[in-house]
């Protein structure tokens, strides 16, 4: 088992992970809004008192905040980095044509949407350029061994069976079954095999079995009992590696939307929601393993910050999007008063959520265990 690195090492990683692409995600918003004429007063990377910046040409004032765990672009109009607006009315001809919320809301919705976006295109590169370097993930979903005692045994699978469905499914690869299973412990799920040219289908409970990674730390996954022969990789034509990558990463949006709905559904516990520390620590981990898993873990990073973005809770893109559709839908926007108390329920919501996963997060790390031992 590998050791945890130092707290400065996990810090470095977490800022060298999360900076550029909170970078990545605020210039999507800015380069868009730039496309539209829009103003842009404040460009920053991080919250709360200025630790460096610079004003540019146009009037952007580009900063670092103490706090990295966001950023913002604040457009020309906006009264808060929330992106709330002024009255059009008391700003002035020339600040009016660049304000922000004076664009119709179809721009004001790109100038939104394309945050994340433009994660999610970065992950999108990062993919394609490991599947032009190593070629893509081909392992078919062909049974080599059944696990004794495993959902795979009780349902009679064999070697040479090839499993080709689950749950309405297609499966095409070993990694579709294994994505799959993997967010369902526990739970019963239908498969189609093919077997000498027949098929068939068969109704099991995937195992919930406890997996430890290198460092020791535990997950809960599902599995159907089944080894595989040698991973495959193919070689991918160049016209193919977008189209490839972007399926990987549509893939691990989709994951991530399960395992989110499992959480709030209840059949994933609250203690798997993971925060601010947990991805220093992961971020750490990883980095010291080596810069190709580094790498690819800023990837995931970055689906996953595009995936929260877009949720539909105030404060968030998603929040805004959901409002400019309301605002297209009535032929007008909510009232000012209606925005500001929705606002203020999704920052609480936000902080609840926050406080909820760095309590988790200092939970994974041991602090409870360590002041339960300093007080008895």
């Amino acid at each position: 088992m590998l050791e945890t690195p130092p707290i400065w090492f996990l810090a470095l990683a977490f800022l060298g992970a999360i900076g550029p692409l909170v970078f990545i995600h605020e210039f999507g918003h800015y380069i868009v809004g730039r496309w539209f004429g829009i103003g842009a007063e404040t460009f920053s990377i991080g919250f709360g008192r200025e630790v460096a910046g610079w004003t540019d040409k146009r009037g952007t004032r580009w900063k670092v905040g103490w706090l990295p765990l966001g950023g913002y672009v604040r457009f020309t109009g906006d009264m808060n980095p929330a992106s709330m607006g002024q009255d059009l009315d008391k700003l002035s001809p020339d600040l009016r044509a660049r304000s922000f919320h004076a664009k119709p809301v179809w721009q004001r919705a790109l100038v939104v949407f394309a945050g994340p976006a433009a994660n999610f295109l970065l992950a999108i590169l990062i993919f394609a350029a490991f599947i032009a370097v190593n070629g893509a993930p081909r392992t078919p979903a062909v049974v080599a061994a059944v696990m004794p005692g495993s959902p795979a045994a009780a349902i009679g699978l064999v070697k040479g069976d090839r499993v080709v469905g689950i749950d309405g499914r297609e499966i095409r690869r070993f990694d579709d079954l294994a994505d799959y299973s993997r967010l369902r412990p526990g739970e019963e799920v239908v498969i189609t095999v093919e077997r000498a040219g027949r098929s068939f289908t068969a109704s099991t409970r995937l195992a919930s079995v406890t997996e430890a990674d290198r460092f020791g730390q535990t997950y809960r996954v599902g599995r159907l009992g089944i080894a595989t022969g040698e991973r495959v990789f193919e070689p991918v034509p160049p016209l193919q590696l977008i189209p490839e990558a972007a399926g990987i990463t549509w893939s691990t949006i989709e994951n991530t939307s399960v395992g989110l709905w499992q959480i709030i559904t209840g059949r994933r516990p609250l203690e798997e929601l993971g925060g601010p520390i947990k991805m220093a620590q992961v971020a750490g981990q990883v980095a010291s393993i080596g810069w190709f898993e580094f790498v690819q873990l800023i990837a995931f990073f970055s689906i996953n910050l595009g995936f929260i973005n877009l949720l539909p809770v105030p404060m968030l893109d998603g929040g805004h999007l959901a409002l400019y559709a309301v605002e297209a839908t009535r032929r007008k926007p909510l009232g000012a008063q209606a925005q500001e108390w929705l606002f203020r329920g999704g920052f609480a919501a936000l902080m609840t959520l926050m406080l909820v996963a760095t309590l988790n997060d200092l939970s994974s790390v041991g602090l409870w265990q360590t002041l339960g031992r300093l007080l008895g």
